[in-house]
């Protein structure tokens, strides 16, 4: 898990504004507190920490494409929290697990794969864009827009960091393939190294301990409830209808990361058991370790939002513990503090570079997609929704609206099909309210 330590703070100090150190301290202390609450709480060898996709989902879909500034993010986060954990103490988690068919399940999750592979395909330095004459526009920020005329091409390696980025994914991937454990820490380490004599990587400043960096936490703390953040999502009409979309698309993509890890790894261990999903449909309260892990996992993605980092959740590399013996909290706790040890040496974790993380998102995306084989690809019903779900996700660069054009065309064709019966009402609500997203999205320009 040790990877998200270098990985996150990258991902999410893209935001204009969002400190590197700040984030680096907030994801420690989110991994730490959330892993420390099931260990305590639910007594299940589960490592908590902000999640892959769900980092993505925060820089990428909510601050780059809908726009909103990271503190309204962090809100987002923090609102999605509050929701994971009202529908695990209610009869709302029935209903939710229930509504949307395991096809669309297993497309988010291959869809968010998709995603931030491809992130990682241009943080490596592998791509690069062509714009036809006349086809962009510069905006006021500095950023340029095109029409679909704008068609990526593999990068050449002729410099530096896409050799650096080449490198690091044959390093990355020798090593997963060869089951090396802990392949995606070792391979951050080893490329940074490497980038050390081609020029990339310098060490020459760098402070290796440094507490005083711990400090920089106070610049993202409660950024979610200050101006920009909490009261700014609900200043106007088109603002709340985008927070409601987007937080629904969060939240989704939270309970079913959440459920479908500790579910996963869980069952093959002997951890849960298939009881503990009928109890998640039928029952109120906590009677078992996993709606417990559930409870826990929603409170600390909430905190998430307090500390100033994206969601956490579940790790499955929680597995490899759980292979040697890991069966009790006692695993989560020496977890917790591994973490906590982290802290004073950002110095030495801010050296290393993109090209470095990048072949851990791939290697991630690469993991998300296996359940592809899951959905039926010869039944159209199922084919359509699917492939739009991932399609849109990854080409359009925006996990939301992958989501909602899945749902969208979902209920559209079973609408066609004469089996408008078998959409449930929590499903059509919520492709109704990304639609109405779109529209409203439209209208404003």
């Amino acid at each position: 898990m040790a990877y998200i330590i270098f990985v996150n703070p990258a991902l999410l100090s893209i935001n204009q504004g969002m400190p590197w150190n700040g984030i680096f301290v907030a994801t420690i202390l989110a991994a730490a507190f959330g892993t420390l609450l099931v260990a305590l709480y639910a007594n299940v060898p589960f490592g908590l920490a902000p999640g892959m996709g769900l980092n993505a989902f925060f820089t990428y879909t909510l601050c780059k494409q809908i726009g909103f500034s990271w503190q309204e993010a962090l809100a987002i986060v923090f609102i999605c929290g509050l929701l994971v954990v009202i529908i695990t103490v209610t009869k709302l988690r029935k209903t939710i697990v229930y509504a949307i068919p395991d096809f669309l399940k297993d497309s988010i999750s291959c869809g968010i794969g998709m995603f931030i592979a491809y992130i990682g395909l241009k943080n490596a330095s592998f791509l690069t864009f062509l714009f036809d004459s006349g086809s962009y526009s510069v905006l006021e920020n500095g950023g340029i827009i095109s029409n679909s005329s704008a068609t990526p091409s593999l990068a050449i390696f002729n410099n530096p960091h896409a050799v650096l980025g080449l490198i690091g994914i044959v390093i990355m991937m020798a090593l997963v393939v060869k089951r090396v454990k802990g392949a995606i820490f070792i391979g951050i380490i080893l490329t940074t190294v490497i980038g050390i004599p081609l020029g990339i990587v310098n060490i020459s400043e760098v402070k290796f301990f440094d507490l005083k960096a711990i400090s920089s936490l106070n610049k993202v703390a409660f950024a979610a409830f200050g101006s920009s953040g909490l009261p700014s999502l609900f200043s106007d009409f088109n603002k709340i209808i985008l927070t409601i979309t987007a937080s629904l698309a969060l939240f989704l993509s939270i309970t079913f990361d959440a459920i479908g890890t500790f579910i996963g790894t869980g069952k093959i261990s002997g951890i849960f058991d298939d009881s503990n999903e009928k109890n998640l449909a039928d029952k109120k309260g906590f009677s078992t370790k996993f709606e417990k892990a559930l409870f826990a996992d929603g409170i600390a993605s909430a905190v998430c939002g307090l500390f100033g980092t994206s969601s956490v959740t579940s790790y499955v590399e929680s597995a490899s513990g759980i292979s040697i013996g890991g069966r009790t909290g006692l695993t989560g706790v020496v977890i917790a503090v591994l973490f906590l040890l982290c802290l004073p040496f950002s110095g030495l974790f801010s050296i290393v570079p993109q090209q470095a993380t990048a072949p851990a998102l791939i290697i991630v995306g690469i993991i998300m997609m296996s359940s592809i084989t899951k959905i039926n690809w010869k039944d159209y019903e199922e084919a359509v929704p699917a492939f739009l779900t991932i399609s849109i996700m990854s080409f359009a660069f925006n996990i939301s609206y992958g989501i909602a054009a899945g749902f969208i065309f979902y209920c559209i064709i079973k609408i066609v099909k004469g089996k408008i019966k078998q959409i449930h009402p929590i499903l059509a609500c919520v492709a109704l309210l990304f639609l109405i997203n779109f529209v409203v999205a439209a209208l404003r320009g």
